[in-house]
Order: structure tokens, then sequence, then C-alpha cells
């Protein structure tokens, strides 16, 4: 699959599919993220059924805000809509290959289970909770 350049209007609808999505979140001057682009479309070429997007943080300054990006290059990976992994860095290709595997080889109906039993923690948390009017 050819590299996805991807802004606010795409980003969600890019992500939120089936299957696995790696974002490479750069900045045209930031001479890490040029180091790492050619790495980065070497495990692209390797990997055509999975989706890879290039996300341009000079431009996309409020996504990347929304995002929480606060360092590039930042590697974000997507499975089946679910943000699995979103770390700042130079990845080398054998790392990012074993990001890769791993993705691959979870298991998304226990990744589900779990993001519901924390929420469900949290909303009992927010019930229970009551401010005594009185301190």
């Amino acid at each position: 699959m050819a590299m996805i350049n991807l802004h606010e209007g795409n980003f969600e609808g890019s992500v939120s599919g089936d299957g696995i999505v790696m974002v490479d979140c750069w900045a045209g001057w930031c001479g890490a993220c040029e180091t790492f682009r050619p790495v980065y479309e070497k495990v692209a070429a390797k990997h055509p059924e999975i989706t890879f997007g290039s996300l341009n943080t000079g431009v996309e300054k409020s996504l990347v805000s929304k995002l929480g990006i606060e360092h590039i290059p930042t590697l974000l990976l997507y499975r089946d809509g679910i943000l699995l992994f979103q770390q700042p860095g130079y990845y080398e290709e054998g790392e990012m290959e074993g990001i890769l595997q791993q993705a691959e080889t979870l298991d998304m109906d226990l990744v589900r289970s779990e993001i519901v039993a924390d929420v469900k923690k949290q909303d009992v948390k927010s019930t229970t909770y009551k401010e005594d009017p009185n301190d």
C-alpha cells in the first residue's frame, strides 16, 4: 500500500478501520526525522498489507495537539482503531519489525475487554466519589 499523507480531514478515518496502521509523525526541520524516513519507507515497502501514514507535525498543529505529540519523530501504531503504541524516537528496521509483529499477534479481544474493564473502573470511581461540601 502506498504511503498516506495524513491530515485533520483524513486522520480519524484512516486509523479507525480494521487492520494495522503505522504513522510517522515528523517535521521538515527535524534531522532525526530525515534520517528515520528511509527506514520507515523500507519497512512500509516490505508490508503492503499494512497501512503506513505520514503526519507532518509542522503543518497539522491542531491534530498534533489532540494526539498529545510532544517530540518528534514519534511513531504511532493503531490496530482495529485502537492506539496500541505511541512513542517518540528513532527506530531501526528490526525494532519496527518487532513492533509490527507484536501488533499482528496481539489478542485484540483481550485488549478490548481490558479497555472495557478500565472504563468500568473509571465509571465506578466517578460515581462513588462525592465531595464533602463542608470541606
